[in-house]
């Protein structure tokens, strides 16, 4: 993690450069201009070659396709970068942030690609795209329970490198194996264990953190400020996040599963009404998440809501059982339905794979299918009430079998931070995170009739789904981005429809304040980013 000689070199021959950079940006942004920057910043101009990538390369368009994992953006008219940079090492990427400034283009940040409108590596204006692949190391430090990540890894390759060293450690991650840690952590980040330890940006402990100076910085050079803004406030907003620094939380040996799905006929709707009540309040140790489908029964023309219970419990089915009796019997889980299973094992179940299947599989990316859809979030803190959820059921029948909504609950916890302790701010209170999804299989484009009729339904949803929801704001997760929010972003009153939105008043507020501190010409910015004023 230590920077080169030569990156002194560079921080030091560029620090007069940045203050007068206005001066010297090229009017018209040319590639031709910006890879001779890059060279003639460079003391390997070969090495570096073979890191940056334009559509005259024959490998420009396999490189940006391969972390875009929502499919429905691989098409011909979705704009490009003018340069694809891959760095090994910080120096690069020093030099690109610099000639980025100087000839006149906006950056893109990707991590992993799972960002829901494909604002890491497509825009409407001129860019270069950082792609972080070729930075993913993992450094697992066992007796300190932490663990040093690039922005490139994904949360498979960090689970699968805990793996290696413990059963006894894991990080309170997503369950996509595939998801860049990078734009994981900076926007918050949820997932099986976050009722038992929060979400991932509650368990960062340092960063390494590039400013829009190319100055390097840690937690404490940074300030508080800095720091408590790229913990869920969208951390490619302030900069560029080298690496993190994560505590690593303690896991039994042996974690136990459990997968069951009960529809209309079994009484669901009565069983998912009390799991409102139950799973945000139940023990920490277990988590239940719910996915909810409509479709048909059998080979009849009649439709039935299903419902997938997923359960993850940090014990021994020995325990389980007896909890699950007294406080949700109407589950009916039973012991020969229980898993106990490694934690990485967990992983693989919950991505919808056989607890047996190889655990290398969370270090192949291209054995863990993508994505096609197009998906809206909200959060919970009044239950739904049963004539509300048979609404909800009645419009579901009404999709065509593209929808399907996954539900999270939290509370434990979550209720123990304030929605101010870092930007994050869906804490006490809230029940449930609801994601809804359309996808577009069987289509060539979202833009086809059939996928059009899809999306329409999505938004009618979002009608059905306002009494129940939160309020003043309706809450919604940054990392589930979604442009139908808004872009507006000259002056609060456009950008709080998105940004309170995603961080509630206070929070955007403070983030403005910071975002014009550190990075006051707006330079890292995107739909959606934290404004400068």
């Amino acid at each position: 993690m230590s920077s080169s000689v030569f990156l002194l070199f560079l921080t030091l021959s560029f620090s007069n450069s940045w203050a007068n950079l206005s001066s010297l940006v090229d009017a018209t942004p040319s590639t031709e201009n910006f890879i001779i920057c890059i060279q003639s910043n460079s003391n390997n101009v070969t090495s570096i070659s073979q890191l940056l990538f334009t559509p005259a390369n024959a490998s420009f368009t396999p490189i940006w396709q391969v972390a875009v994992q929502n499919t429905r953006f691989l098409k011909s008219s979705t704009p490009k970068p003018s340069v694809i940079i891959t760095p090994v090492d910080e120096t690069l990427i020093q030099t690109a942030l610099f000639c980025a400034k100087k000839h006149g283009y906006e950056m893109r940040i990707r991590s992993g690609g799972h960002d829901y409108e494909g604002l890491s590596y497509t825009a409407d204006v001129p860019f270069v795209m950082l792609d972080f692949t070729n930075m993913r190391s993992i450094d697992i430090d066992v007796v300190n329970r932490t663990t040093w990540v690039q922005p490139g890894a994904t949360l498979g390759e960090l689970y699968y490198s805990i793996s290696q060293k413990t059963d006894t450690l894991y990080f309170p991650g997503g369950v996509c194996p595939t998801v860049g840690v990078g734009g994981y952590v900076g926007g918050g980040g949820y997932g099986n264990l976050v009722r038992k330890y929060g979400t991932a940006a509650d368990n960062v402990l340092d960063v390494r953190f590039m400013d829009v100076n190319g100055n390097i910085m840690n937690r404490k050079s940074m300030g508080k400020d800095l720091f408590w803004a790229i913990r869920g406030g969208g951390a490619s907003s302030f900069g560029i996040v080298l690496a993190w620094k994560l505590r690593l939380v303690p896991v039994p040996e042996k974690v136990t599963v459990f997968i069951l799905n009960k529809t209309s006929e079994e009484g669901v709707t009565e069983i998912f009404h009390k799991y409102q009540y139950v799973a945000p309040t139940i023990d920490r140790n277990l988590h239940i998440r719910t996915q909810v489908f409509a479709e048909y029964i059998g080979n009849t023309t009649k439709k039935t809501i299903r419902i997938m219970f997923e359960g993850i419990y940090q014990g021994t089915r020995d325990t389980l059982l007896p909890l699950l009796d007294e406080k949700f019997p109407e589950l009916g889980v039973t012991r020969e339905i229980c898993e106990e299973i490694r934690s990485i094992q967990s992983t693989s179940v919950f991505w919808g794979f056989p607890s047996s299947i190889p655990t290398e599989i969370h270090t192949n990316r291209s054995a863990i299918f993508k994505l096609n859809n197009k998906s809206k979030s909200d959060f919970l803190r009044t239950p739904i009430p049963i004539r509300g959820l048979r609404k909800i059921w009645r419009k579901l029948m009404q999709n065509d079998g593209s929808a399907l909504f996954m539900i999270n609950p939290f509370g434990g916890r979550m209720d123990d931070y304030s929605e101010t302790a870092i930007p994050y701010p869906h804490r006490a209170g809230v029940l449930l995170q609801i994601l809804k999804t359309v996808n577009f299989n069987g289509q060539t484009s979202d833009t086809t009739p059939t996928s059009l009729r899809r999306l329409a339904w999505l938004q009618s949803m979002e009608e059905v789904f306002t009494p129940y929801v939160s309020k003043n704001p309706r809450e919604a997760y940054s990392n589930y981005n979604d442009l139908d929010f808004g872009v507006g972003s000259s002056n609060y009153e456009e950008a709080s429809l998105w940004g309170e939105r995603y961080w509630k008043r206070d929070n955007f507020k403070k983030l403005i304040r910071i975002k014009a501190n550190v990075d006051p010409h707006n330079f890292f910015r995107r739909p959606q980013s934290i404004p400068v004023f």
